[in-house]
């Protein structure tokens, strides 16, 4: 019931044109950026340490330009709801993807690094831009709502795109590998890891960051080719996706180095323009003496880091 409850609702909010959503948008962002402060301190946290070269006045600009996009970002992926493929085709743009057919001409699949970064819900209509013999998907954590978490599967599975819960990633990419079917798929691989899936610790913006490499995993194993996703947003309400390539065979590079790659491009983009990237996530609230506090022997840190 709640499902249909909050369906109904954004439906009904996503037949309005963005323009007038962009109205609501900055007024959703008087409510949570001055009113209720929402994840101020945490942003807050986030820029400093991430730019301490910057001044004051540099990281307030940044986060006021944070909170207007982030609220930006909602109203855009409540549009799309009821957005039309022709529109989404002219707001939401892909430039290099026809490098990925060197790689379907060989059978293989194409592995796609992302970020939180501009509108990434907008990235899963890359399947109207490939062949329909290519399968687009897109792995993805089970939301704590069970409404909402179906909402954004309706969402993200609407231009063409199979969101695969990430427990079900290999499983569900070897099946189509095994059918001949060829995938790209696109892994949002900047969230926090548990504690034992802690296997590499890259420095990204100032930090000495734990993060996912089960993107690089499945790459090696199922032999893909792996891309990233530069992401501009050229104005409001248009984004632009550059597909960069990080590798054409996994097999060519060291343990990690297609991890390494991917955050060092992510940076890049931070730092072109840092407003566009999702500080109000803890990203760094599990840390190195953590770590080592929660394995204290050793010999199993070096297992959990040795692991891939």
């Amino acid at each position: 019931m709640m499902y249909y409850i909050v369906f109904c609702f954004c439906y009904l909010l996503s037949l309005l044109p963005l323009r007038l959503l962009y109205v609501l948008s900055d007024f959703i962002c008087l409510l949570i950026y001055r009113l209720f402060r929402y994840r101020v301190k945490v942003v807050r946290s986030n820029l400093s340490s991430s730019f301490p070269e910057k001044s004051p006045s540099e990281l307030r600009a940044i986060e006021r330009g944070f909170y207007h996009w982030f609220c930006d970002y909602l109203v855009e992926t409540v549009k799309m709801l009821s957005m039309s493929e022709a529109e989404m085709r002219r707001r939401m743009r892909f430039e290099g993807i026809e490098e990925f057919d060197e790689a379907f001409s060989e059978g293989r699949s194409v592995t796609v690094y992302l970020g939180h970064y501009c509108n990434w819900e907008w990235v899963s209509s890359l399947g109207i831009h490939v062949s329909d013999k290519v399968r687009t998907a897109e792995l993805y954590h089970t939301l704590e709502s069970p409404a909402i978490d179906r909402l954004f599967f309706h969402l993200r599975s609407r231009f063409n795109a199979l969101p695969i819960e990430m427990k079900e990633g290999f499983k569900t990419l070897s099946s189509l590998q095994s059918e001949g079917i060829c995938s790209v798929t696109g892994y949002l691989s900047d969230q926090v890891p548990g504690y034992s899936s802690m296997h590499y610790w890259p420095q990204f913006l100032n930090h000495q960051t734990p993060t996912y490499t089960g993107a690089e995993r499945i790459a090696r194993i199922l032999d893909t080719a792996v891309y990233y996703f530069d992401i501009f947003r050229p104005r409001r309400g248009y984004y632009v996706a550059k597909a960069v390539k990080i590798c054409s065979q996994t097999k060519e590079l060291p343990k990690f180095e297609i991890t390494e790659r991917y955050y060092r491009l992510l940076e890049n983009s931070i730092k072109r323009a840092p407003e566009f990237w999702l500080w109000s996530h803890n990203r760094w609230k599990r840390t190195w003496k953590d770590f080592v506090e929660c394995y204290p022997d050793e010999k199993e840190r070096k297992r959990i880091l040795s692991k891939l």
